[in-house]
């Protein structure tokens, strides 16, 4: 069952379509655990419920994604020892020791320390519960650390010989810190953020559209958007300093992004906002840019020179076609999350912040914003590096395994198949708990709606729910043994 495609196009199919939900669900694990440490801390900090009961609700939301995500890298595991186990065994003595660095320092981190996490309070005090949360969050951020510092190696390749065919470590300084790796951490980081940002703000905003205006939709939707205040800028500007990097190390890739076939000897280059890449051709048709822009952002100079697409070798190109589509629709998302900020920046100033359903219908469409703006980015880095896997040390097509077209095409088909089913199931059960919105667990209710309730039960429960508001989180936990 080779679906008219060879074996090498089969098994790079395969392996981005089981590595996209590895990405989505780590990314948001990663954003999700530091907010969680965020609403402990302010929990502790304050005293105010509110925290509390956000913590309990999106604590289940981060149990779900990270179990997904551990499932999924079991399976990009799979990928390495099946269909590309001649890329293990030439460059594994490199990728392997930084994986394993992962599961021993994070995974065992997040894994020790997630049951307390998940099922400590009232059962702990509250500020080992606080230590349990942080070393969660910490041991996600080491996870991505190790993760990427792989494979920015791949994209920037240092510190290592090669004998005999195999590639064997002799600085794993700069093997850790290539060059690539700080720009790639900081962006991938942020985007994660993003992502988690994003998708607080968007549960938020569907809430504010049904009418909710309790204290804990407000604090989420004000949460989520200060932070997408602060980062989306900020990420645009790491991106640029990434854009800069890679000019330096991946021109070709670099070239491919922009469309860009010939050098810009005596003129800048031009931005292209359209364009349609023809290989063949040799040619972006159909242009539409704004002259010297391209050479502006690339170089920082009006008339700085890039190397087009032609100055390499036909073997030698990425696909244009791909990663000048996929770059744009990663940045075009990337204005809009600026856009977004802003306009909730403006509607605080105005008092209208909880109250312009067409923002918040804005803020819901743009849940999804992050998780596609990241599997763009990804194709962008990843397509980009093509031909290479280790990037001009390793061609992909020679670490694939000797396997047919027709076995790897029926378990791209088996994979498909078991990953809507499980994945599929648990998506589901992740957006059914965002419909149903945070709870009043530990804090009461404050809007008209609760106090029409509130009047319907008896005195004694109201005078008992006032006073767990004043009870401190020490006698909270006390009260709960």
């Amino acid at each position: 069952m080779n679906l008219g495609l060879t074996a090498l196009e089969l098994a790079r199919i395969q392996f981005a379509f089981t590595v996209s939900f590895h990405i989505i669900f780590p990314a948001i694990s990663i954003g999700l655990a530091s907010f969680l440490a965020v609403l402990e801390w302010r929990w502790l900090k304050t005293n105010d419920p509110v925290y509390r009961d956000l913590f309990k609700f999106w604590i289940k939301v981060f149990a779900l994604s990270f179990g997904m995500g551990v499932v999924s890298g079991v399976v990009m595991s799979y990928q390495f020892g099946t269909n590309w186990s001649e890329f293990s065994r030439i460059s594994g003595s490199v990728t392997g020791p930084l994986l394993a660095y992962e599961v021993l320092s994070a995974f065992f981190l997040e894994a020790g320390f997630l049951g307390i996490m998940l099922f400590g309070w009232g059962r702990v005090g509250p500020k080992t519960h606080f230590f349990a949360t942080l070393m969660v969050a910490i041991g996600t951020c080491i996870s991505m650390f190790w993760i990427l510092s792989s494979n920015s190696w791949m994209q920037t390749p240092q510190g290592f010989t090669i004998e005999n065919g195999i590639i064997v470590p002799q600085d794993w300084f700069a093997i850790v810190f290539n060059p690539s790796f700080p720009y790639r951490l900081a962006h991938m980081a942020m985007a994660s953020f993003l992502v988690s940002a994003l998708l607080v703000a968007a549960t938020a905003a569907f809430h504010l559209l049904k009418g909710r205006r309790d204290a804990l939709v407000k604090k989420s939707f004000s949460m989520a958007m200060w932070m997408i205040v602060a980062l989306a800028p900020l990420q645009m500007f790491v991106g640029d300093m990434h854009g800069l990097n890679t000019l330096e190390h991946q021109p070709a890739k670099l070239a491919a992004i922009e469309g860009h076939w010939e050098t810009n000897k005596d003129h800048g280059m031009p931005l292209y906002l359209f364009g349609i890449p023809d290989m063949q051709a040799e040619e972006t048709k159909y242009a539409i840019g704004i002259p010297n822009l391209g050479s502006l952002i690339m170089t920082h100079s009006l008339n700085g020179e890039v190397k087009g697409l032609k100055e390499f070798a036909p073997v030698d190109r990425p696909n244009s076609l791909v990663i000048f589509w996929s770059f744009r629709i990663m940045v075009g998302l990337g204005v809009l999350m600026m856009l977004m900020a802003i306009i909730g920046l403006w509607l605080r100033k105005t008092g209208k912040f909880y109250e312009t359903p067409w923002f918040h219908k804005f803020s819901l469409y743009m849940g999804s914003s992050g998780f596609i703006a990241l599997l763009a980015g990804w194709f962008t880095t990843e397509v980009g590096r093509q031909p290479w896997v280790v990037y001009g040390i390793l061609r992909t097509k020679d670490t694939l395994s000797p396997v047919s077209a027709e076995q790897v095409g029926l378990t791209l088909i088996i994979f498909v198949m078991v990953y809507f089913i499980v994945f599929g199931v648990g998506i589901f059960y992740m957006l059914k708990l965002m419909r149903k919105g945070p709870e009043f667990i530990h804090s009461a209710p404050h809007s008209e709606q609760a106090v029409i309730q509130a009047s319907k039960r008896p005195l004694s429960t109201i005078d008992e729910e006032s006073d767990l508001d004043k009870v401190s989180p020490t006698q909270s936990q006390e009260n709960q043994k």
